[in-house]
């Protein structure tokens, strides 16, 4: 496995590999791997000849008072769960490498981003949507790998892909979760023993709003607040949002009359966790 930190040599690397006939499949982390990445640079395996996985905490998705600095990081640790799923290269470049001075450049989706991550955080998907445009430009993968967790992200770069004519395949993974239930995030980490059974909460009231869609109910405000009623058992959780929208849009829904995704934010101590559900009428 070749680490490369330098956006010229992985430029290069991709280079070579496209004139070589390989098919390049990427996963974008942002690192402190845990088994959900380690599941998305499978399907990156099976779907592609190389494996490129770049690790960086991107600083622009970042917002003033957000955890960019204390973001957990180990790389060492990365490397050697990497190497074990045979991944060909990692790409660990600098911010100053990703940034140079000057930087002024910035790509930005409109209406999907709006709602929902978008309204809580904003300049978040304009930091997204930059670093992975970067990242592909850098990368040149044919294939890249994108975690269903991250549901409105997900559905952000395919809309950049599609309107930048952008040649590279969006492959969705489903949500990877813990024996509990847990969506698996690099965050958990921050969850006290007490907070981190209270986060069980999140796939719970999704399990009940899945549950009610099954038994026929299609009222979008009883399957909400059948939601919220779940997570307030939480004496440490802090609901961000709790809405149904579109599936494929992210626009405002009543009823469920068509595929939509329950989608939740909520901070369980000092975490802010996100989950999400599809729901099909």
């Amino acid at each position: 496995m070749r680490v490369i930190d330098t956006v010229g040599e992985m430029q290069q690397q991709a280079n070579l590999w496209r004139r070589e006939g390989r098919v390049i499949g990427f996963v974008p982390t942002m690192g402190y791997l845990h088994e959900g990445h380690l599941a998305l640079m499978r399907c990156a395996k099976e779907k592609s000849d190389r494996v490129v996985v770049s690790v960086f905490v991107n600083p622009t998705q970042f917002g003033p008072g957000e955890d960019f600095e204390r973001y957990p990081r180990d790389l060492d640790r990365d490397l050697g769960l990497m190497a074990s799923l045979g991944v060909d290269v990692v790409f660990a470049p600098s911010v100053e490498n990703m940034y140079p001075q000057g930087f002024q450049t910035y790509v930005e989706v409109l209406e999907v981003t709006r709602p929902l991550c978008g309204a809580k955080r904003p300049g978040h998907f304009r930091g997204v949507t930059t670093v992975v445009a970067k990242l592909f430009h850098i990368v040149k993968p044919h294939v890249a790998v994108f975690g269903e967790k991250d549901y409105q992200q997900l559905l952000t770069i395919r809309r950049m892909v599609q309107d930048l004519a952008m040649d590279v395949e969006i492959v969705g993974h489903p949500i990877v979760r813990e024996p509990d239930g847990l969506a698996m995030s690099s965050r958990n980490v921050y969850l006290s023993p007490d907070e981190r059974k209270q986060a069980r909460l999140l796939s719970q009231a999704l399990a009940e709003a899945s549950r009610l869609v099954e038994a026929g109910e299609r009222d979008g405000s009883a399957l909400v607040s059948a939601a919220r009623k779940i997570l307030a058992q939480g004496p440490s959780i802090r609901i961000d949002y709790a809405e149904l929208r579109d599936a494929e849009t992210l626009e405002k829904m009543g009823a469920l009359d068509r595929p939509g995704v329950l989608a939740l934010a909520a901070y369980v101590g000092q975490a802010r966790l996100i989950d999400n559900a599809v729901l099909q009428p």
